[in-house]
């Protein structure tokens, strides 16, 4: 059946896609409203985008999808490995002090009245896209988003997390990084005379 109305179909919505609102990428076209990350959502561009086979990503979500693993990647202490997730996990038994539950389990009238039902796990209030970021898989408001030892306000490419915790690199590399000899750990430093 001829395609009378030009265009192709976007790879997002399967819509017709017209030449003054097409975006390609890998062959295929989309709306330049479809063209967004599939984990975050963030609207992408040429410099932002970052394709897996038939999937595109933002480069952040990209990196924590498909990147490398290990220490000084936000994943976590141990060896970089490129093996999938899932793959050399080594359970260790939680010795942190277990948090309450931080979900509200009636919702305020207006998370209802507006159809929030994301709740910010650090102040438990109701969070809305236009305040809405994403870390260790839950949304948080942008003023929340801060690491839960020295405070400090973070972004995408400066958090870390841990057990559903938010870090800086610097405070998680201090308190869950590698200890010893050379590594700051000034127990394991010699006396000398």
């Amino acid at each position: 059946m001829p395609n009378w109305g030009g265009g192709t179909k976007c790879a997002a919505c399967e819509k017709t896609v017209y030449h003054a609102e097409e975006i390609q990428c890998n062959g295929r076209s989309f709306h330049k409203t479809c063209f967004l990350c599939m984990s975050c959502r963030k609207a992408l561009d040429s410099t932002t985008v970052a394709a897996h086979e038939s999937e595109i990503y933002c480069k952040s979500c990209y990196g924590k999808k498909y990147g490398p693993k290990g220490y000084g990647y936000g994943q976590g202490a141990g060896a970089l490995s490129s093996d999938p997730p899932g793959q050399n996990i080594v359970q260790h038994p939680a010795d942190s002090k277990p948090r309450p539950p931080s979900t509200n389990p009636s919702p305020n009238k207006s998370a209802q009245k507006f159809g929030s039902s994301d709740r910010c796990p650090r102040c438990s209030k109701a969070v809305y896209a236009a305040e809405k970021v994403m870390g260790a898989g839950k949304p948080w408001h942008k003023t929340c988003f801060r690491c839960a030892m020295c405070g400090k306000s973070l972004e995408s490419t400066t958090v870390t997390d841990k057990d559903g915790e938010l870090y800086c690199k610097v405070c998680y590399a201090k308190n869950f990084g590698p200890k010893g000899f050379g590594l700051g750990n000034a127990a394991m430093l010699e006396e000398r005379p």
